[in-house]
């Protein structure tokens, strides 16, 4: 009788048990390092609407901060406006709750009259699609642009001068 080449069923397990190993040990360091750049981006992200409110509140002085994160963006071919001031990236100015988001956040961008005819503050917050899965931080700025964050617990991004400021400063 001719002996047969190839693998036999228990090196093809073994194979198998090995690769299984290694994946099990990568993924949940694969998954780690995806939520860390999500919510990097959140960050840089909540510091490119901050800057973008600035801009907004010197190109637009009788009104102020934008009123909704909407107005910072765009549309093409862009012109400066109001309602569309040509300032944040489609994606980020659209990445409101119910949208698909941005790098697995959602954000709000609010003006806030606090009485006065303008909006003379504004907050910005982030927060994760979804708690503990894109992110584990909920992030916010408000009108003196220091970014804080505090743990997620899931929901609409802080819309309140108050609840931002309450939130320890991010690191």
């Amino acid at each position: 009788m001719r002996k047969r080449d190839g693998f036999s069923l228990i090196e093809l397990l073994i194979v198998i048990a090995i690769i299984l190993l290694i994946a099990a040990i990568a993924i949940p360091n694969l998954l780690r390092a995806r939520m860390a750049a999500n919510e990097s981006s959140a960050v840089a992200s909540i510091r490119s609407i901050s800057i973008a409110e600035t801009a907004y509140y010197t190109a637009f002085p009788t009104i102020g901060f934008a009123l909704q994160i909407q107005h910072l963006g765009r549309t093409s071919p862009c012109t400066p406006a109001p309602t569309t001031a040509c300032l944040l990236d489609d994606n980020l100015a659209n990445a409101v709750p119910g949208s698909p988001g941005h790098s697995g956040y959602q954000f709000l961008a609010t003006g806030i009259s606090m009485g006065s005819v303008i909006n003379s503050a504004y907050v910005a917050g982030g927060t994760p699609i979804v708690a503990s899965s894109t992110g584990t931080q909920d992030f916010c700025a408000a009108s003196d642009a220091v970014i804080r964050s505090k743990p997620a617990i899931g929901g609409a991004p802080v819309t309140t001068v108050a609840g931002c400021q309450a939130y320890p400063v991010a690191r």
